[in-house]
């Protein structure tokens, strides 16, 4: 496929996620969005009301199957992706995903063997992936600057789960495919993966109520030999938190709320100061067309990569 030719996207879940990266996408200069699909027709409305050149349909195999698409983004609750992305692949199409890659271990590793036997280019939505802050992490360390890592911490925390702008998302507050650990912290394992190495659940555990999702999740993971603990809390009297710490010798780091990183030396923690901010879905999206072009794309990752880290979150799920 030529650069200057643009990627034909068919986009299939028009929820909170998927329709904004479908108004991303729809202005993108690297895609033209041709198809779309929910099963719900109100989203597939709004959709047609405001795009009438875009083909919709309440059917996802009108948009996995058509011939004139080149990838597919899906963005539906986790328990679909594996079925949708499997079929998207065999159907010659480049997947770009939302994350948790699936739920069950042995849905992520059937959307990882199908990415491996296509050649075709795959891709999670790890909203970390390419943010300026976690550029800056991987360069001190892959520079030494950190000294020895002796371990990182994770801490995440919330009044309310769902949160407000996923309230309607309703398999969020389900133990089936919902929660925080697959939701969220998914983002902070990929992290920790891509700077430090694979992830091994150790000990870990979370609680659940009668119905919903875990109301606190705690764990020691490892990747390789680094310790890494992880604490969470939703329906807690207290700010929303996220945050990421990493401990060295010489340096140790802390991200904040997603794009606020200190670093520690000379006994304070200072703020890092990127200048202009990156990261985006708009970025990951012109990512994800370089991928499709050329096959990779730098800071991107892949479904063997959310692979590994579905093997770390759902080992929460596997003990509790």
């Amino acid at each position: 496929m030529g650069e200057h030719k643009r990627v034909r996207l068919g986009v299939v879940g028009l929820g909170a996620m998927g329709g904004r990266v479908f108004d991303i996408a729809v202005g993108h200069p690297d895609f033209g969005v041709v198809r779309a699909a929910d099963v719900r027709r109100d989203a597939v409305d709004r959709v047609a009301a405001a795009h009438p050149s875009v083909v919709v349909s309440t059917d996802p195999a009108d948009v996995v199957d058509a011939a004139d698409v080149d990838a597919v983004y899906i963005a539906t609750p986790p328990s679909f992706h594996a079925d949708l992305a499997v079929a998207a692949l065999s159907a010659g199409k480049a997947v770009f995903c939302e994350k948790p890659l699936a739920v069950s271990l042995s849905d992520g590793r059937r959307m990882s063997d199908a990415a491996a036997s296509s050649g075709l280019a795959t891709a999670v939505n790890f909203a970390l992936s390419d943010r300026d802050v976690v550029l800056e992490l991987e360069r001190r360390l892959r520079a030494g600057e950190a000294g020895t890592v002796l371990g990182v911490d994770v801490r995440l925390q919330f009044p309310k789960w769902p949160r407000a702008f996923q309230a309607d998302a309703l398999w969020l507050d389900g133990r089936e495919q919902g929660g925080f650990v697959r939701e969220v912290f998914s983002h902070f394992a990929y992290l920790t993966d891509r700077l430090l190495g694979p992830l091994r659940a150790v000990d870990v555990s979370a609680d659940f109520p009668s119905s919903g999702s875990e109301t606190t999740a705690r764990g020691l993971l490892r990747a390789g030999e680094v310790p890494v603990h992880f604490s969470g809390l939703s329906g807690v009297a207290g700010p929303e938190v996220y945050e990421w710490t990493l401990w060295g010798t010489e340096q140790s780091y802390r991200l904040r709320q997603w794009t606020h990183l200190e670093i520690f030396t000379n006994d304070t923690w200072t703020p890092y100061d990127p200048g202009l901010a990156s990261g985006s879905d708009a970025t990951r999206l012109t990512l994800f067309a370089q991928a499709v072009r050329t096959g990779s794309a730098p800071n991107l990752a892949d479904f063997p990569v959310a692979y590994r880290v579905q093997e770390a979150v759902e080992a929460f799920h596997a003990v509790s």
